[in-house]
């Protein structure tokens, strides 16, 4: 299928090339940097955007373009980090719920019920406050909610995979469960996971960057976006220019992700009906 440019595609593209961005600037994020992210210079603190400065000086001296560049890295692979690891451990503990059904299925999918009855950000809230401050902390705080909807889709794909004539044909033959499970269901769930790793990396994004703003996740003088816009709060009547940026930071960020995921679910999807139509 070739990609004809109309409303669909253009999404995509977009949010193809504001990911790659994000991507290229923090994985070059120390060759990037104009200056020294984390070295204070009192002096020059306050100043305003400026050719020197181009998203200005915070209340330390630190230039903020630096630091924002510096931020991406930590912010998105913080958020591949949880985005992954939930992936995983969702993905398998989904796949085996769904093809064993029985108790097991009923046990796992209560406990994701449970697990989805709180609002996401809440409960991570509350885990982070139990762990305690820290990067770390913050990541197994979300990877222990977010599992639940990788497993949720990989339950359902099983289910419905697991009775079609292939797997039968792979039963008669002699495979084992755990064969048919990763070598003839799980290949048909992949697909469907990567879209909702594309659009989960963006919300992950906003959860890591909210929770460091509470002074849950990373913490100063770490140059991560949440704990640029909470140290630039006090300052927005006279140096605005410490919160905005990073704020756009994340704005861009997440919607490039969650843009890259619409256009690869729309994609797919009609991939899907052509096959259908032509079959």
């Amino acid at each position: 299928m070739t990609l004809r440019p109309n409303r669909k595609n253009i999404i995509f593209f977009i949010g193809a090339a504001l990911t790659a961005v994000f991507l290229f600037i923090a994985l070059f994020a120390p060759f990037l940097t104009p200056y020294d992210p984390t070295k204070m210079d009192i002096p020059q603190k306050f100043i305003s955007p400026c050719i020197d400065h181009i998203f200005g000086t915070d209340h330390l001296g630190r230039d903020i373009l630096s630091r924002i560049i510096l931020g991406a890295r930590i912010s998105l692979f913080t958020a591949a980090a949880a985005v992954f690891i939930s992936a995983f451990a969702g993905t398998i503990i989904g796949l085996i719920s769904g093809y064993i059904g029985g108790w097991v299925d009923m046990l796992i999918m209560r406990i994701v019920d449970v697990l989805l009855a709180f609002p996401s950000i809440v409960f991570a809230l509350a885990l982070s406050t139990v762990l305690g401050k820290g990067q770390l902390n913050l990541l197994v705080a979300i990877c222990f909610i977010q599992w639940t909807g990788y497993a949720r889709v990989a339950r359902g794909e099983a289910v419905m995979l697991k009775n079609a004539e292939y797997i039968q044909a792979a039963k008669v033959m002699g495979n084992s469960s755990t064969s048919i499970m990763f070598r003839y269901i799980l290949p048909n769930i992949i697909s469907k996971e990567i879209i909702l790793i594309s659009l989960d990396i963006g919300t992950i994004i906003l959860y890591c960057s909210s929770l460091s703003f509470l002074g849950l996740g990373a913490q100063p003088p770490s140059p991560d976006w949440g704990v640029m816009i909470s140290e630039g709060k006090d300052y927005m009547q006279y140096a605005p220019w410490i919160a905005f940026f990073p704020g756009v930071a994340i704005t861009l960020s997440s919607l490039g992700f969650n843009m890259l995921g619409d256009g690869l679910r729309d994609i797919l999807d009609q991939r899907m009906k052509e096959t259908v139509i032509s079959g």
